[in-house]
Formats: C-alpha cells, structure tokens, sequence
C-alpha cells in the first residue's frame, strides 16, 4: 500500500472485505501523517447518488489510517440506509474522506459556515454531524 491517499484508502479496503469478508491488514509502519488520531467520515457514491456513509466525530481506532479503514467498510456494508455494498457494484463506487480536527465552539451562529466548516449538533447524549459541502 504505497500510495496513502486516504480515498484508495478506503477503495482498498472496502474492495478487500466485499470480496473476501476480510479486513485488510494495516500496513505498518503507519507513514507519520496518518499516524495521528482524528475522526473520519467516508463517503461512497454510485453514479453520483449516497451509497453509504459512516463515521466517527471523534476518534475511536489508534491510527487515522486505521479509522479510514474500519469506517470505510462499514459504510459499505452497515449503514442502515442502504443494503451492503455488492462485488459487482465495486467498480461504480466513488469514495470521499472527511478528516475531523478537534471540535471549536463557535461564539455565534454567524460563524456557522457550512460550506467551510463542518457543526456538531448536541441535545443531551444525542449528537449530529453536518459536514462541510466542499465540492
């Protein structure tokens, strides 16, 4: 796994599980950029259309590396909104990668800019994400 972007990333290992139900391996070592921890979200997409997305806020796995990894099969086979990504969709399939950096308040709702910043929305335990619209 020479090339580290974090989108064929997320092909790798997506491709991998669907086609053999097996994670793949995270490669050590981690290269030093990826050996941080930051929540991830990954996005997949079928000829432009959702096909799953799933994420962590905050990080849950040791390595950014390895949340892209796990979030990125789980967006394609546990996102309840969809059924599981199949081997014969896997050539359609776009993939996109939202690092999370560290949670900011924000003094007013003008500096809410959604096209920039991604908001974390609580009430009580429950918590939401909106990410940001880079496109």
């Amino acid at each position: 796994m020479a090339d580290y972007s974090l989108a064929d990333v997320a092909k790798r290992a997506v491709e991998e599980y669907v086609r053999s139900g097996k994670h793949l391996p995270v490669p050590l070592p981690v290269p030093p950029e990826l050996n941080r921890r930051a929540g991830a979200f990954v996005c997949l997409k079928k000829r432009g259309e959702l096909r799953g997305c799933i994420g962590t806020i905050e990080p849950a796995r040791d390595t950014l590396l390895h949340e892209v990894m796990q979030n990125a099969v789980s967006a394609a086979v546990e996102d309840p909104r969809f059924y599981p990504v199949r081997a014969e969709e896997l050539e359609e399939l776009e993939y996109s990668v939202d690092v999370l950096e560290a949670p900011e308040l924000a003094a007013s709702l003008d500096e809410l800019d959604p096209k920039v910043y991604g908001v974390i929305v609580e009430s009580g335990r429950k918590r939401g994400v909106l990410l940001p619209n880079l496109d």
